[in-house]
Parts: C-alpha cells; structure tokens; sequence
C-alpha cells in the first residue's frame, strides 16, 4: 500500500480491489486533475475526500502512478546531532525537513546529503539507512507534479551556526528534542509526520 498526499489528504494505493468508505477506482482510469480538484475543494469545506487507487498488480500500480503526472526525484534526511536532536526548518509556516530535486547525473544519497546541507549549513553529515519514499502532490507554474522523495536517516557531529537557504523560502532552521519536535509535528505535513514513531505523534 502507498500514500499519495494531496496537502494533508493521502490518497490511497493497494492491490485490494476495495477499501471500506473509499471511492475505488482503478489507476488506469484515473483522471489525477479532477481527483485533485475535488480533495482540494472538500478540504476548503472542512470535508475529507476519501480516494483510493486500485491495480492488482503492485508494479503496474507504481508504473501508472508515475504516468499520471510529471514526476520530480528528491532526496531528503532525517537528521540527527550528537545530542540527538532532530534538524528542522520552517518554510511556507510550516515545519519541515530538509529536501530537494535531483541533479544531473547525481545519485539520490547525493542529492539528500547536499539538499541538506544547502538548506540548513549543516555539514559532516553521513547517511545512516535509507528510511522509505514519500509521495505528494504539487503545483508549479499551473501546472500539477507528482514528488517522489527517497528519506535518508542521517548523523552529523557538526556544531556550527545553522544558516537557513533563504532564497529556498526558509526562514528558520532548528534542532529540536522529542518535546519541541512534538510540538513541531503538529504544525507540520502528514507525509513528513510519517517518518516519526508514534511515540513523536500522540
């Protein structure tokens, strides 16, 4: 099963045929703008919009998915301190992690080393297990894509200023212990909650 986040709706994939209150349709099918569309506008009324994407086959699921939309390749790192803190930043109003788009002929663990350091001036980072794919959807330039971003565990000893990539439209970046990232989660997005135990969440 995957989630595809629309804002903080999560469309649902599966190879089940149907899932109890969503409306089922199969991927081939899919017209994503007015699926869009819809969850956009149920969220403006305060409802939710209960989508869910269906292929027996879990491969062509994914092969679909991906042509759908225009898809955009990030990588991004939960990163931890020696203090064991956890590196946000806060862009949008929202609190976050550190991500970007792939380069030319850059590797994905690259990508995520780099896009963090960028974003946050955190160096000495150094990937500690790879922790899964987020998917969401975006708008830019009016048009609708697709984010695929690949989430790295990182560790970093480094203990210099933390300088926000402001041209990125971050305003802050912070280290932050179970408490404040708690609190933080809360004013956050549902595919970036996804990343944390229960433990951050209840």
């Amino acid at each position: 099963m995957y989630k595809v986040f629309v804002n903080n709706t999560p469309i649902i994939l599966s190879t089940k045929k149907s899932i109890d209150e969503f409306e089922t349709i199969h991927i081939k099918e899919v017209e994503f703008s007015t699926v869009i569309k819809d969850i956009l506008k149920k969220e403006d009324q305060g409802k939710e919009a209960k989508y869910h994407f269906y292929h027996k086959s879990e491969e062509k699921l994914l092969e679909h998915l991906y042509s759908k939309l225009p898809v955009v390749i990030a990588g991004g790192g939960k990163v931890y301190n020696a203090n064991k803190e956890i590196l946000f930043i806060k862009r949008n109003g929202k609190w976050d992690l550190p991500k970007g788009k792939v380069e030319k002929k850059e590797d994905i663990e690259s990508t995520a080393i780099r896009e963090v350091e960028e974003e946050t001036g955190v160096s000495n980072l150094e990937i500690t297990k790879f922790l899964y794919k987020s998917y969401h959807v975006f708008k830019r330039n009016g048009q609708f894509k697709l984010k695929v971003t690949y989430w790295f565990e990182m560790k970093t000893d480094y203990s210099g200023a933390l300088i926000p990539q402001k041209e990125e439209g971050i305003m802050k970046v912070k280290w932050k212990d179970t408490q404040k990232s708690k609190k933080a989660l809360k004013d956050s997005y549902a595919n970036i909650r996804q990343l944390f135990s229960h433990k951050y969440l209840s």
